[in-house]
């Protein structure tokens, strides 16, 4: 069994800084660094690139809306045309900072709002999915299982990575509950933990309602902003490994 662990990181603007980026570069085998547009700034995204290189973490590009204010988790309605611009810019300028680094671009995983639309729109997924493509064709595109977002992929013969999440929990249909709801993140160690190791060796989790889910995912995702990542992160990859399940980068796992 081999799986991939990612977080999403580079969430911060300057001076300001959100999460525990070195810590988790050591825990995680992908990065998914903020692009500049909900989060992160140059400074924030070559520092990223060059951790992410030396500690042999897969480098992916994580776009959002233009949303400073709102951290990208506000719902905004674009063309899409106008909205596969503005990812494939984002994508654009990671490369730009992998190439500072000398390690690759492996994935793209859109960010907040944007990923939970995408998920249901076909639009949206489209969007991305032709970004994507226009800018590498070779990059894998990261989402929730059976979503528009896979559909999109298949369509533009793109490589698809099927995300599932530690630290959140699940409707019966495989959706997220959303943030606004208490609970909906998990942050007890024990508990991501325990979702994770569900999803790696089991295939399978347990949804809010106590259903049990199937769901094949190929990376499972730490989000890097909260308070607890770290532990959250370190807890998941000690149960996944006591559990038979090596961890490798999102390229790897898809090989």
């Amino acid at each position: 069994m081999q799986i991939d662990l990612n977080a999403d990181m580079g969430e911060g603007f300057g001076a300001y800084r959100i999460g525990h980026d070195e810590e988790l570069l050591g825990i995680v085998t992908s990065a998914n660094v903020a692009c500049g547009f909900h989060a992160g700034d140059a400074t924030i995204m070559h520092r990223l690139a060059m951790l992410a290189k030396e500690r042999g973490v897969g480098l992916g590009a994580h776009p959002g809306f233009n949303d400073l204010w709102g951290f990208g988790r506000r719902t905004i309605a674009m063309d899409a045309r106008d909205l596969e611009y503005l990812a494939a810019y984002q994508i654009g300028a990671m490369q730009a900072f992998t190439a500072y680094s000398g390690a690759p671009l492996r994935h793209v995983k859109a960010h907040g709002a944007l990923y939970n639309m995408a998920a249901k729109d076909e639009a949206y997924a489209g969007a991305i999915a032709r970004a994507v493509k226009m800018v590498d064709a070779g990059l894998i595109l990261v989402g929730l299982p059976r979503s528009e977002m896979q559909k999109a992929a298949e369509r533009q013969g793109l490589a698809f990575a099927r995300e599932g999440f530690c630290d959140r929990l699940y409707k019966d249909d495989g959706s997220l509950i959303p943030r606004s709801v208490a609970g909906s993140v998990l942050s007890d160690p024990a508990a991501a933990a325990a979702q994770a190791v569900g999803f790696a060796r089991d295939r399978q989790i347990v949804t809010a309602s106590g259903a049990r889910l199937k769901l094949e995912v190929d990376t499972l995702c730490v989000h890097g902003d909260e308070p607890g990542a770290v532990g959250v992160a370190a807890a998941v990859r000690s149960a996944l490994e006591a559990a038979g399940v090596s961890l490798a980068p999102m390229q790897a796992v898809l090989a």
